[in-house]
């Protein structure tokens, strides 16, 4: 890397810059970590509240599934548009859109009185939230080099483990304090103040500082820089196999994913005769290890890759790894009669099913062209949340026709499985070299 010079001063700035661009890159992604924060407990308002919505509003068990799943088949569906409108407008403005969205629905949800207007509401936070973690992924690829990406990225989906671990003692707390309709009010303000630190802090990196960002033997750098190339169209990505092979995998281990953090709550009360207070704290132990597995993920990511191993594969080793895992401890659970080892097996399942997660997201942006990371990404996390959309609806017909759980974390399992088969088998580096 040539050193900068600055003119005026006549001296070297190389080192000073890049030491402002560290701090900097650092901030966004503690910022982007808040709003993941922020952003889950969001989405987990519904899950924690579930037994007392449904008592208050007398809805049934189906009528709770399809609650569930409402937010996910619309966060799906707009996850397609997201990317690429993050790809065309920038960071800045999605993220900022997404956020006010969002924290708008959770506050006006807590004004619902009927199955419908939650539904409504539902499908409205779902609409808003799906820029987020494309829009994260994007800041991630413009702020660090493809070396050093998988750790912000993986930090970056930290953001909703913590939000995750942080929602059943959290919320619970609200609602037992203040009641459902205050919880999400609270929840959707926090957001508000987010979305306005965002808008006045947060930029893209400037043309010098995206040259020490991306150096000459950088590949992204390579790519951008290049003239009289033709960008590819978004359409060109459903084209590709590894699309396709993506949007499987992910849905085959977001599946187990949502039945956590949608019915988890309602196990541990049924199922394992926990006080709601108790399911609080119980609820957050498996979100806490999962904390745990994204950080995992992306380091041990990037240490291979520093051990000289392609990042493609790189990334799929974690991937197929973790789901593995995670189906062994998860598809036993329900037979387990002793509660301290069932769990045990919860926290393993979710620790190592949230291994893959980070590297999920790392692998669209080493797969797709610099321009369309956000898009493969997005698409990538359409998939994960069909699976999303799906798990908390068949999770509500397979326990009102068995009763049990029993099933619930066998197709579970099963799903892991496939999701782990499809990233380590069909998912390859197909670019001509």
């Amino acid at each position: 890397m040539s050193t900068q010079v600055n003119p005026k001063a006549g001296k070297s700035t190389q080192s000073w810059d890049f030491a402002t661009i560290k701090k900097m890159r650092w901030f966004f992604i503690a910022l982007i970590v808040i709003a993941g924060v922020i952003n889950y407990l969001d989405r987990s308002t519904l899950s924690i509240g579930n037994s007392t919505i449904a008592e208050e509003l007398s809805l049934t068990t189906v009528q709770m599934g399809l609650l569930l799943s409402a937010f996910s088949w619309p966060y799906a569906l707009a996850n397609l548009p997201a990317g690429y409108l993050i790809d065309k407008f920038g960071v800045k403005k999605m993220f900022l859109a997404a956020a006010v969205g969002w924290s708008i629905v959770a506050v006006g949800t807590a004004f619902a009185n009927t199955f419908l207007a939650l539904y409504i509401g539902r499908v409205l936070l779902g609409v808003a939230e799906s820029p987020f973690f494309a829009a994260g992924l994007k800041a991630s690829q413009m702020w660090f080099a493809k070396r050093e990406r998988s750790l912000p990225v993986s930090i970056v989906n930290t953001g909703s483990q913590i939000g995750n671990a942080l929602a059943p003692p959290l919320l619970t707390f609200l609602l037992l304090g203040f009641g459902w309709r205050w919880m999400f009010a609270i929840v959707g303000v926090a957001g508000l103040i987010i979305a306005a630190v965002w808008w006045f802090t947060y930029r893209d990196p400037r043309p010098e500082e995206d040259a020490l960002i991306h150096n000459e033997v950088d590949d992204d750098l390579v790519v951008e820089t290049e003239s009289g190339v033709e960008k590819a169209s978004w359409f060109s990505l459903l084209a590709q196999p590894n699309t396709w092979f993506m949007i499987i995998g992910a849905f085959g281990i977001f599946y187990t994913v949502w039945v956590y953090l949608t019915w988890l709550p309602r196990y541990l009360e049924e199922s394992r005769g926990f006080s709601l207070a108790q399911t609080g704290w119980v609820a957050a132990l498996p979100f806490m290890c999962g904390i745990v597995g994204v950080l995992l993920g992306g380091v041990v990511s990037k240490k291979l890759i520093d051990a000289g191993i392609k990042a493609v594969t790189a990334r799929k080793i974690p991937i197929v790894v973790g789901a593995i895992l995670a189906a062994a401890a998860v598809a036993p659970v329900a037979y387990i009669e002793n509660t301290t080892l069932n769990i045990l097996l919860l926290c393993v399942g979710y620790f190592a099913a949230q291994i893959p997660i980070g590297c999920i997201w790392t692998l669209a942006s080493d797969i797709a062209e610099p321009h369309q990371v956000a898009s493969l990404g997005a698409i990538q996390n359409f998939g994960g949340f069909l699976g999303a959309a799906v798990a908390p609806v068949a999770t509500g017909y397979i326990l009102n026709a068995t009763g049990h759980f029993n099933w619930v974390f066998i197709v579970a399992g099963l799903l892991l499985l496939v999701g782990a088969f499809s990233y380590g088998v069909l998912v390859r580096d197909r670019r001509v070299k």
